[in-house]
């Protein structure tokens, strides 16, 4: 029979066991995850990224405008460079958003005709380039797109909600002094006066004026013809070929063919400048920290995170 002592050498045996078990798999975890953000930093030091002034030899510059868009003084920067950088040959603006803020579509459309005024720009519209990200696409000299990408939305929106029956219901009274009928309005206790909403459609109206007005520049089209298609609707990369809103089927390879055809080489690099890359320190302990975080949730948890495919589309505008 085994007495109680021997129980507790049993138990401490395993427990050292586990223990040495557990350290082994930390140690090796460690190596792994530093040995990838060592190959992470090479990626970034050696190709793939320009660091701003360290360029040597002509070569294209590749702007990543990827998520909803908004306004960014740090990206506005990264384009007035390139608009003056010598080494930069052209720029193509990679594309994957379902538009943003006007102000933001409107940023960036400017950013590009500044650099087009010195050199090629091409966009190209991956899975969606919408609104203001149509707005984006449309300050380079070539658009193109996947035959099955989404394009379009072109229009401009304004959004507001009445919650005004759910304060009732619980209970809630929504009070406020303002200085005109006007300000702070509309509210979400209350449906949206005429007032406002004539308001809200001058708004509306003045930003989509703006945007048929340079998609009817831009793409060479009359303006009724770019009224007819700024109802909001999206097409496909083909539809919108055949309605002239981009100029051919293609992808990045196709940009660069076309950059390059008048030049005396054939093969430059494309260097992306937007987004600017982490710091080499800072990535590593993103990294660490994230994959670290997850794996201690998990152990505590007995739980595995889930890997699979997700389309999502949602327009903003």
């Amino acid at each position: 029979m085994t007495t109680p002592s021997e129980f507790e050498q049993i138990d401490q045996m395993m427990s050292k066991r586990a223990l040495k078990q557990s350290r082994r798999k930390w140690r090796i975890f460690a190596f792994v995850a530093l040995a990838i953000a060592v190959i992470a930093i090479l990626g970034r030091t050696l190709g793939g990224f320009a660091t701003p002034g360290t360029q040597e030899g002509p070569h294209i510059a590749r702007v990543v405008i990827d998520g909803v868009i908004a306004s960014d003084p740090q990206r506005r920067e990264v384009l007035n460079d390139l608009a003056t950088n010598e080494q930069v040959t052209g720029v193509v603006v990679q594309i994957n958003s379902p538009g943003g803020t006007t102000a933001g579509g409107e940023e960036l459309y400017d950013g590009l005709r500044e650099i087009a005024a010195n050199k090629p720009v091409a966009a190209v519209i991956n899975e969606l380039g919408a609104s203001a990200a149509y707005m984006t696409a449309i300050g380079a000299d070539k658009i193109y797109a996947r035959r099955l990408s989404i394009v379009g939305s072109i229009g401009v929106l304004i959004q507001h909600m009445d919650a005004s029956k759910l304060m009732d219901t619980i209970g809630i009274n929504y009070e406020k002094v303002a200085t005109g009928p006007l300000k702070a309005e509309p509210d979400i206790d209350e449906p949206m006066s005429p007032l406002v909403r004539q308001s809200y459609q001058q708004l509306v109206d003045d930003s989509y004026d703006w945007f048929v007005d340079i998609v009817a520049e831009r793409r060479d089209l009359e303006r009724d013809e770019v009224l007819r298609l700024a109802d909001g609707r999206i097409m496909t990369g083909r539809m919108a070929l055949e309605s002239r809103l981009i100029d051919e089927i293609g992808d990045e390879i196709t940009a660069k063919n076309w950059m390059l055809a008048d030049q005396e080489t054939d093969d430059q690099k494309v260097l992306t400048y937007y987004p600017l890359p982490e710091e080499p320190w800072d990535e590593i302990s993103n990294w660490i920290g994230v994959k670290l975080g997850s794996a201690f949730v998990n152990r505590l948890n007995n739980t595995q995170t889930l890997d699979g495919l997700v389309s999502v589309w949602h327009p903003v505008e």
